[in-house]
């Protein structure tokens, strides 16, 4: 189950997101105030937070920047009514957003966007869990050759073919 959190000054906006992106095995939070949200960010880890642009007390790029520090394998998007240039470098430069949405959205594009969002949350979590696992083989690896030294030893053919010592291997295996 995917948790998303919606933050937007505008409780009707809020509804109206929740309405598009509810669907099965979604647990959706939403805030009108960003400070109320980052309490939340800071006991609960989410998948995926849409914050609108213009808030009064604190913008989206202000509240992603702090979630990215808080929780930074969510993934982090901004909608808004209000873009130029310079809020869309600087929401991807300092919040590391993924996606910069325009209001009013589209039903289908908004769905679409938080969708391929999360599944590149999938991707990068599960780059995360393999990159892990190679790091934990080469440390056995490591710790194996320091038992038996020569154990990991490959001697290579020039054709890219592993050369076996015949006095060792027979063939009859």
């Amino acid at each position: 189950m995917y948790r998303l959190m919606l933050v937007d000054d505008e409780p009707l906006m809020l509804k109206a997101l929740k309405r598009v992106l509810a669907t099965d095995g979604r647990d959706i939070e939403t805030y009108t105030d960003p400070h109320a949200a980052l309490r939340r960010l800071r006991t609960t880890p989410f998948d995926l937070i849409l914050s609108d642009y213009r808030m009064p007390g604190m913008d989206g790029v202000q509240l992603l920047s702090a979630v990215r520090e808080l929780q930074p394998e969510s993934v982090r998007m901004v909608l808004s009514g209000y873009a130029d240039l310079d809020a869309v470098m600087g929401a991807i430069n300092e919040a590391g957003i993924v996606r910069f949405l325009s209001k009013p959205w589209q039903d289908h594009e908004l769905q679409a966007s938080v969708e391929h969002a999360l599944l590149y949350r999938d991707m990068l979590m599960e780059n995360r869990r393999l990159a892990d696992q190679v790091r934990a083989q080469r440390r056995e690896l490591q710790r194996l050759e320091e038992l038996h030294p020569g154990l990991t030893r490959v001697d290579w053919g020039d054709d890219g073919s592993i050369l076996i010592d015949e006095t060792t291997y027979s063939g009859d295996a």
